[in-house]
Parts: structure tokens; sequence; C-alpha cells
């Protein structure tokens, strides 16, 4: 659904309620790619309102959908229940209305649009988490690991696991003998 501001306007006195159902799989895995693999439809409830020239969009959203795992890109189902607001406005000065913290858009009163379908799929978005873990991952299971390479746990890194010297640096490790011992004594 797209609204223009002058459309917007019908709805000063009384706002439109929006209850729609959002097929958003087809554009959110073109455009996100490397976040989302899939999405159920989106189910959307809330209003859009008009006052002053500018003109209010208030939803709650509900949507089911597989993303990445951040440690080893599995497949994750996540779902998300959430709310958001945002406000449209024609005019640059309209901005010195809303607090800073608000959302508050500028488009252009003649051609520009207020668009539900992008509006719910970037808030989507930023409502993922920034860690995902498999259910699996989640309860400690053993990490990933490739050749050269394996992730290790920030407990495995306190504990000193990390401490192995790359072989491709020991040799500096005989120009300052003196150091590891210096570093014991302060550890221990």
């Amino acid at each position: 659904m797209k609204w223009s501001l002058s459309e917007a306007r019908k709805y000063h006195d009384t706002p439109l309620h929006i209850t729609q159902t959002l097929e958003l799989n087809e554009p959110m895995t073109k455009r996100f790619t490397d976040m989302v693999l899939a999405v159920e439809p989106a189910i959307v409830d809330g209003y859009l309102s008009y006052d002053g020239g500018d003109a209010t969009l208030g939803v709650n959203v509900k949507v089911k959908l597989t993303v990445p795992s951040s440690r080893s890109l599995a497949p994750v189902p996540l779902s998300l229940d959430f709310d958001f607001t945002e406000s449209y406005v024609g005019d640059k000065s309209h901005l010195k209305r809303y607090e800073k913290d608000e959302v508050v858009f500028v488009i252009d009163p003649d051609h520009g649009t207020i668009n539900l379908d992008s509006a719910v799929a970037e808030n989507i978005i930023e409502q993922l988490p920034l860690r995902i873990l498999t259910k699996e991952e989640a309860a400690g299971k053993a990490m990933p690991a490739g050749r050269g390479w394996q992730v290790v746990s920030e407990d495995q890194v306190q504990q000193g696991n990390d401490q192995q010297v790359d072989p491709r640096l020991a040799k500096l490790k005989q120009l300052f003998p003196d150091q590891d011992e210096k570093s014991r004594l302060a550890d221990g």
C-alpha cells in the first residue's frame, strides 16, 4: 500500500485503520540477501493519520522469518512482534515539530509516497538481533572450525587457550627471552 501526502489528508478527522497481510519474502530476500533467508507473510495492524500537513504511520508487525546464524550461517527461525511509528513531512520546516529521537522522513509532497511495504521491511531489519544462534549453538555445542581456523568462546580466550604462539612469529619470541619471565611473574 502506498499513500501520497495529499491522499493521507483524507485521514485528518478519522485515522485510516490498516489491517494487512504483507507478502515480503521476495523483496526482502532480494534486498537483504545476507540478512534474511525467508519471510512468512507479515501481519500488520495500525493506523495512518494526518495532522497539520504531516502524516504519521503507527503499526504493530508480527512476522516469522528465517535468518542466518551469526556464528555458523545455519538457518535460524525467528519470530518478531514489534511496534513502530514513523512520521512523514512534506516541508523541512516541519521537522522542528518533532523530537530528535523520533523517526521523521521528508518526502516530496507532490511525487513522494508513504510505502507501507518498504516501511515494514526496513523496520523488520532494524529489529533483527545482532547475535542470532541456532538452538545447538545457544546450548554451547561445538564451535565452527575449518582448515587453519576455529571459533573460540570468550571463556576459552579467558582461560588462555588463545596463548598459542603463531609459528610464523615464534622466532620473535627469541629476541626478548626475558619478557616471558616478566609476564609470568606479573600474572602469578
